[in-house]
């Protein structure tokens, strides 16, 4: 279990983590969401001891990082990939790690090839594509065979076979009663692998709920309606008060009302229906109206229907 109470971390006088709480329990998968600059590495960080929090207390299955006497065999942590020596062969890094805490070189055999490392063991890390060594970062989290499994962007890099052997692993080891804590940016990933997840923007905690919570709170849930008497029955909805959009010719989207309610209003009239489909909102939904205030870094939108004095320069658009 991790639990953060009032955890606060300053740098000067940015606030990058500002008074976080919250558990990470044992049996599920966390996600830790959040944009860019949310605080979601610095309080990872914080977790296993490499910063100091500024106010407020982390612990991992009831301590402080820095008390466990083994430290690997309680938590195992994915934080940055590129940390390790690129001379040394992924064997050689494993074992090297493995002798701080008097693990058996057995061992690392078998992180080796549970994580598909085995045909590049005895090669140079520095050789290494980005998704090999995603797979070296979690062999090494994986190496003391801990409670408790700590990982930054573990998918980033991966191909889809590699993606969803890291979804089945988490699974998995939260399956088997441990602690799985994990952050990405991948909404669609998150929303098939996590059960529960953590929300935060500029270093405090948005939203820490169960995923489907998360996703019946969003609004924006609607019917896609295809009809080829598509104006008739627009009328018909927006006098009984439901919101209506065209996106094309006889294709409506309509919001406030269900799709039974849809379906008797076409019916009563005699209009026929090609397609009444309910759209809930997905976890990207939810994840986009809780931080839609709390992004530090935006993107300004290109309109290719621009041209000429009409067009940003890319200049502008960086800005």
């Amino acid at each position: 279990m991790i639990e953060a109470t009032g955890l606060t971390k300053r740098y000067g006088p940015t606030t990058a983590v500002d008074h976080m709480s919250f558990t990470v329990q044992p049996g599920r998968v966390t996600g830790f969401l959040g944009p860019n600059g949310a605080g979601k590495s610095t309080t990872m960080r914080m977790i296993v001891g490499l910063d100091r929090p500024t106010h407020g207390t982390v612990t991992v299955n009831g301590h402080r990082y820095a008390e466990h006497r083994a430290p690997l065999h309680e938590v195992g942590a994915l934080l940055d990939a590129k940390a390790v020596h690129t001379g040394r062969s992924a064997r050689n890094h494993l074992r090297a790690m493995a002798a701080t805490h008097g693990i058996s070189t057995k061992r690392v055999d078998e992180v080796i090839e549970m994580t598909g490392l085995g045909s590049v063991a005895d090669k140079r890390v520095g050789g290494f594509s980005l998704g090999m060594g995603q797979r070296l970062g979690i062999a090494s989290a994986m190496l003391g065979d801990p409670q408790t499994l700590i990982l930054d962007e573990p998918v980033n890099g991966l191909d889809p076979e590699g993606v969803l052997w890291v979804r089945n692993l988490t699974k998995y080891l939260a399956g088997q009663g441990r602690t799985v804590f994990l952050s990405s940016h991948l909404m669609s990933e998150m929303a098939l692998t996590a059960d529960h997840i953590i929300v935060v923007g500029r270093g405090r905690v948005l939203a820490d709920a169960p995923v489907a919570d998360v996703v019946a709170g969003a609004q924006g849930s609607s019917v896609r309606v295809r009809s080829p008497q598509a104006g008739r029955l627009e009328e018909l909805l927006r006098r009984a008060g439901a919101g209506v959009t065209t996106t094309e010719p006889g294709l409506l989207e309509v919001t406030g009302s269900s799709a039974e309610q849809i379906g008797d209003t076409a019916a009563a009239a005699g209009l026929p229906l090609h397609e009444l489909t309910p759209v809930s909102s997905s976890l990207e939904d939810a994840y986009l109206q809780l931080t839609a205030d709390e992004v530090e870094y935006h993107s300004s939108t290109l309109d290719p229907t621009l041209s000429g004095a009409d067009a940003p320069t890319t200049e502008s658009a960086l800005r």
